[in-house]
């Protein structure tokens, strides 16, 4: 699906790809032709990636740490810049997932997930905006949002709350980073990996789809399929081709590519003076109409 897009010669760190779609990404990116780091917390998933991208004729090395520390995303970037002598992507993918309605929800569960998520984002964007600084020549950040961060979704209070703020960056960085040639993105991907098997109603479609059955075309439509499907888009967000496009959150999987609106108010009116509370009260009928329908995370 990648091979018309040629980036030999680019180097990606690409976090939390030792398993799922951070994999998929990793060897995408390798089979194109980039030099990957590999980010996992976990050393064997780390490897066993890394070994997968060099036996199909890539180029990998694995970089074993949790991400959300400076510390952590330092050492990604000079590890990618010591084996292969710069840096030129940075895909954000790595964070945990605790599924907790707000009343059940501890700290230590709310740290675990925005640390990885949103504090990893932050500090591994940064570490490499000072890289593509330093050398010169632009660079891509490819920062991984959720329907969830969207739309919201039940029991994803500490994820969604994430994911949202990682949209937003999208538009704080591609602004910030825009005089030294550096692109922002956001991926918002759907695929039927082992985390949406934890979804009732595909948990029995994920594993039909891992012995081998391709996924019903009706869900490819509405925008879910393989991991693989999601690949060609960070492919694209990484490659010269892509120099233009910044700023942009995609919804991306299956049979389904789309672009997020960004946000805007829907209705405006004015009252000389400002309002009361009672004032509210009464004008709230008129305003009815505006006001945002709730829905779900798809």
């Amino acid at each position: 699906m990648s091979d018309d897009i040629d980036l030999t010669g680019r180097v990606a760190v690409v976090t939390g790809s030792g398993r799922g779609l951070g994999r998929a990404y990793a060897e995408a990116l390798a089979r194109s032709g980039a030099a990957v780091v590999v980010n996992d917390l976990d050393a064997d998933a780390a490897t066993e990636a890394v070994d997968a991208i060099t036996a199909a004729g890539g180029t990998a090395v694995a970089e074993v740490c949790a991400v959300g520390t400076t510390q952590a995303a330092d050492a990604l970037v000079e590890r990618a810049v010591k084996e292969f002598g710069r840096l030129d992507v940075m895909c954000t993918n790595a964070g945990a997932l605790r599924d907790r309605t707000l009343l059940k929800l501890t700290d230590e569960e709310l740290d675990l997930v925005l640390d990885s998520h949103l504090r990893g984002t932050i500090t591994c964007g940064r570490a490499a905006a000072r890289r593509f600084r330093e050398q010169g020549g632009g660079g891509r950040l490819i920062l991984i949002g959720s329907p969830a961060g969207q739309s919201g979704g039940f029991g994803q209070t500490a994820y969604a709350a994430a994911k949202a703020a990682i949209i937003a960056l999208v538009r704080v960085w591609s602004v910030e980073l825009a005089k030294i040639d550096v692109t922002v993105n956001a991926v918002v991907p759907k695929a039927l990996t082992r985390m949406a098997a934890t979804i009732p109603a595909l948990a029995d479609i994920v594993s039909k789809v891992e012995a081998g059955e391709p996924v019903p075309p009706e869900l490819r439509r509405q925008g879910t399929g393989t991991v693989e499907d999601v690949t060609p888009l960070v492919v694209y967000l990484s490659s010269p081709e892509s120099a233009a496009i910044t700023g942009q959150y995609f919804s991306f999987g299956g049979d389904r590519f789309a672009i997020w609106a960004h946000p805007a108010e829907s209705f405006v009116t004015y009252r000389d003076g400002g309002w009361t509370p009672a004032q509210l009260a009464a004008d709230f009928a008129g305003y009815a109409q505006h006001l945002q329908r709730h829905t779900k995370a798809g």
